[in-house]
């Protein structure tokens, strides 16, 4: 900023550069604000199935950023063992998931009569516990006349993939951050540079693992771009230059998107090197001019609870709206809605399925993180309280 010239932040941000990380205990709002857009956008693309918002808003690119922000801050506070920081992240992330999975290995092998083939199926269930790895299910299970379409099982254990991501993600923090402090440059494209290799068909690793290559590959640079932001590294790097590197990146990855289409067109989910150039640079961009806000605006103050629940119930909301989708079809069936009022009728339907699954089984998140059980979080704030640890 050239002399002479004056910052004026927005109501509840902290004065500075773009890109600076949160004030230390304190919550970024502008987090906060993008995790929960990124989940509304999940969930409107399996409700919908539009394969343009892949392109809008890359969601996990930028949930995995947020996330390894996150770590990375837990890392670097003082009195904290990185065995430590490794073992509070997965405390949070599998008892909600050990009640999801109760509830569809419930439905599966007592409500359908499904069983898992052979050792490597019966070891494979573990996965529900501990996602090291993909959890099996049948592709098709039930009656065509029964009250859930036949791939519900594909529906609601199909999303688990972005768990055992996470879960590896937490496990390696500690070594890339390692690195990263040391290589910040060659750590952080590294894997754009090997979805390359593992995501191109340049090298095949076949099966899940190399399902779960292909995904550490293509949304590691999102993670490590969390570590950027969270030392600062983004905000030290000119704004013209990450935002034109981004832009290439981004020009780049809808270039090789444009002649390696899947079914679905221009789904980025179904290109692999596509979709990591492209949420490389988006969440590079988003980070380059990120506020620190340690609460919203005043124009977006009235979704301060709804922001604030997404973010308390993020992994809830998560694990259960897929499955809640599957339901929803059949209940509007029921209620004689179909055709093409379907879709808009299941995405209002989903709302309050959503909320019911929130007050059965989003305390498990309150008490995985250690904190007094709290059934709809919506985190009023006092005035005054800006900036208080949160």
């Amino acid at each position: 900023m050239s002399a002479g010239t004056t910052n004026t932040a927005p109501a509840g941000a902290v004065p500075g550069r773009g890109g600076a990380p949160a004030p230390p205990g304190g919550r970024d709002r502008y987090l906060d604000l993008l995790r929960a857009l990124a989940l509304l956008r999940v969930v409107v693309y399996h409700v919908f199935g539009w394969a343009w918002l892949t392109v809008l808003f890359p969601s996990m690119g930028v949930m995995f950023a947020l996330a390894g922000s996150l770590t990375a801050r837990s890392l670097r506070r003082p009195g904290g063992s990185a065995r430590e920081v490794v073992a509070a992240r997965l405390r949070r992330l599998l008892p909600p998931l050990w009640v999801f999975s109760v509830v569809v290995l419930g439905l599966l092998l007592l409500g359908s009569g499904w069983t898992p083939q052979g050792p490597w199926g019966v070891a494979g269930t573990l996965n529900y516990l501990v996602p090291v790895g993909a959890p099996p299910y049948p592709e098709r299970i039930g009656s065509p006349s029964g009250v859930l379409d036949t791939d519900w099982a594909r529906d609601g254990a199909g999303p688990l993939w972005y768990l055992r991501a996470y879960l590896w993600f937490v496990v390696a923090s500690p070594l890339l951050l390692w690195f990263f402090r040391r290589a910040a440059w060659p750590t952080l494209f590294a894997p754009p540079v090997l979805t390359g290799v593992f995501g191109t068909g340049l090298v095949t690793v076949p099966g899940e693992t190399g399902e779960a290559v292909r995904d550490f590959c293509v949304y590691g640079g999102c993670w490590i771009l969390g570590f950027a932001h969270q030392d600062g590294v983004i905000a030290r790097v000119p704004r013209y230059a990450t935002v034109s590197c981004a832009c290439a990146l981004m020009a780049l990855g809808l270039w090789w998107a444009s002649g390696h289409q899947g079914d679905e067109r221009w789904d980025l989910n179904d290109v692999p090197l596509a979709q990591c150039l492209w949420s490389f640079g988006f969440v590079a961009v988003l980070l380059v001019h990120a506020p620190v806000w340690t609460e919203l605006p005043a124009r977006l103050r009235r979704w301060d609870g709804l922001v604030t629940l997404a973010n308390d119930r993020a992994v809830t909301v998560y694990l259960w709206h897929n499955l809640l989708i599957a339901l929803a079809f059949p209940l509007l069936d029921l209620a004689g809605v179909g055709g093409a009022a379907s879709l808009p009728a299941a995405f209002l339907l989903l709302w309050p399925l959503l909320a019911l699954a929130v007050l059965a089984f989003g305390w498990v998140e309150d008490l995985a993180a250690g904190r007094g059980v709290r059934p709809w979080p919506t985190g009023r704030r006092r005035r005054g309280t800006a900036g208080r640890p949160a």
